[in-house]
């Protein structure tokens, strides 16, 4: 019997459940949290929000054998379901770890006028790579939320122009 890894992470945020899940499709606020590492740099972030549409998000990343190499990782999905503002799922790969898909689903549920808790869940698969990878991709979807909740709160701080309310 097929005994499948799943990553299951969640986090609560103070804003409305479209507020959340609209971050996901909108590439001005996808490309400040969707794949951001702190030691990489995202370069491209282009998304086609329709079910059979595409993202692709690219990230600059230093090797690994510390020296001042680096490479672009490219995460990849298609989407196969998106049902404002509650879900949205899509099949995943990141390029040059893996090019077969995985399967990620958001729950968004509203709790409040401006209270939501985002439920995400990642199919790994079933085979060892799944397994070994399982702890990694969970620290790195939690990362993630955490990085969402800062994007959605971020305070403007420019300065107003005489006139201007």
């Amino acid at each position: 019997m097929p005994n499948p890894i799943m990553v299951r992470v969640t986090h609560r945020y103070n804003v409305p459940a479209e507020r959340v899940f609209d971050a996901w499709l909108t590439p001005a606020q996808a490309g400040r949290f969707l794949f951001a590492t702190r030691t990489g740099n995202i370069l491209y972030c282009e998304i086609d929000p329709r079910v059979g549409g595409e993202f692709t998000v690219t990230d600059r990343r230093p090797t690994a054998d510390g020296d001042e190499s680096f490479f672009d990782a490219q995460h990849r999905g298609v989407y196969v379901e998106i049902e404002r503002p509650h879900r949205l799922a899509f099949d995943f790969s990141v390029e040059p770890y893996s090019d077969e898909p995985t399967r990620v689903t958001l729950d968004v549920v509203p709790l409040g006028t401006n209270l939501c808790e985002l439920v995400l869940t990642h199919d790994l698969g079933e085979d060892e790579t799944a397994r070994v990878n399982a702890a990694r991709t969970e620290k790195g979807w939690t990362t993630m939320l955490a990085q969402l909740e800062k994007v959605l709160t971020a305070r403007s701080w420019g300065f107003k122009t005489p006139g201007s309310a």
